[in-house]
């Protein structure tokens, strides 16, 4: 036994630079883990300017100076930001609110088209079946209200932080853009001079995961955009929220698209009932979702992500178990940062084929 784990220790752990990714791994997952809470403003401004940092980039190559492409980023951010303070913020709130206080309503017409199930269906459903599930609903929606309740009150300190946030990250994101090269100098002045297995798997996350990430941020403003626009126009009342709600449906792979039609569907059907206008809206929700993965992921995804469907749900469930939102919104990136790190670790065997080659090289350089 000892033998096999020093065999295993020799062939994963034999190089430096494997060791050190290791160590910068626990390093990052346990600060990450236990001042999580604490770097927030750091960790969601460092993801805001990889997020901007696309845009400095175009302004520079269109010949646009450093500090000029950077303010101009910031301006866009900070445009956006109150943007959403001012109007979609409000009007959100203002649809959540009429939505929670519909909702006993929906209840009470959801209630009525059960009871007269048994009277249609009476060979697959009865009367007590119908008063049992009515009951165990009833039950359950009250617990979750005290939820709910208890939840807005334990989160009041919290909006304290979020007016901190609003003014911290905004600035910090300025710099992180303004001085981000020195500071990564700074950074990789601490760590070896030669660091093959750093740089491959920096080149293929700075390829993949940045066109991924910023891709995705287009793709979730452009779907719930164009879904708002649509519901509004069909005259489905919460168009914003359902909007929202079916534009981050995209951060989760195959399963997203399934959970956004369900609160669409329920309110499409009691605000119209099963009628023509249902059936519109139904049609107009699948065309976006056909057009957003036939026609939109492939224009914002040029260089697809190449991991199986089943790592990809396990991805998510695991990274969303562990940091919620972000992890959810990272999980592919993460599963490819993970990918290429396997993919580029050092090992024993990769080691002993290289040397061949370099054998070669070296023997072909001195017959000339």
């Amino acid at each position: 036994m000892i033998n096999v784990f020093k065999g295993w220790l020799e062939r994963y752990f034999a190089d430096e630079e494997a060791v050190l990714v290791a160590i910068l791994i626990v390093v990052g997952l346990a600060v990450v883990v236990t001042l999580g809470d604490v770097l927030a403003p750091m960790i969601s401004a460092l993801i805001i300017a990889f997020l901007m940092q696309g845009i400095v980039l175009r302004l520079k190559v269109w010949g646009v100076s450093h500090i000029v492409s950077v303010t101009i980023a910031f301006l866009i951010l900070a445009t956006g930001i109150v943007v959403s303070l001012v109007y979609i913020l409000p009007a959100l709130w203002e649809q959540l609110l009429n939505l929670i206080s519909e909702t006993p309503r929906m209840i009470k017409q959801g209630q009525a088209l059960l009871l007269h199930l048994p009277e249609k269906y009476p060979t697959f459903i009865s009367g007590q079946q119908v008063n049992d599930l009515v009951t165990g609903l009833g039950s359950d929606l009250k617990l979750l209200g005290q939820k709910v309740f208890s939840f807005s009150l334990a989160q009041l300190p919290v909006l304290a932080a979020i007016l901190i946030y609003l003014v911290l990250v905004p600035i910090l994101v300025f710099f992180f853009l303004k001085d981000g090269k020195s500071l990564m100098a700074s950074a990789a002045s601490m760590l070896p001079e030669e660091r093959p297995v750093m740089q491959k798997i920096w080149r293929e996350m700075n390829e993949q995961i940045a066109n991924y990430v910023r891709g995705k941020v287009i793709e979730i403003v452009i779907v719930a955009a164009i879904t708002s626009v649509v519901f509004s126009i069909l005259g489905l009342q919460y168009a914003l929220l359902l909007g929202i709600v079916v534009g981050f449906s995209v951060l989760v792979p195959y399963i997203g698209a399934v959970i956004a039609t369900l609160p669409v569907a329920v309110i499409a059907l009691f605000q119209f009932g099963w009628g023509n206008t249902f059936f519109y809206i139904m049609l107009a929700y699948g065309i976006i979702q056909a057009l957003d993965g036939n026609v939109l992921v492939p224009l914002l995804f040029s260089e697809a992500v190449k991991i199986h469907p089943v790592v990809i749900i396990l991805a998510v469930l695991v990274f969303g178990g562990l940091w919620g939102f972000w992890g959810v919104f990272f999980a592919i990136p993460l599963a490819t940062l993970c990918k290429a790190t396997l993919n580029a670790w050092p090992t024993k065997s990769k080691r002993v084929e290289s040397e061949p080659s370099q054998s070669v090289i070296s023997v072909n350089s001195s017959m000339k």
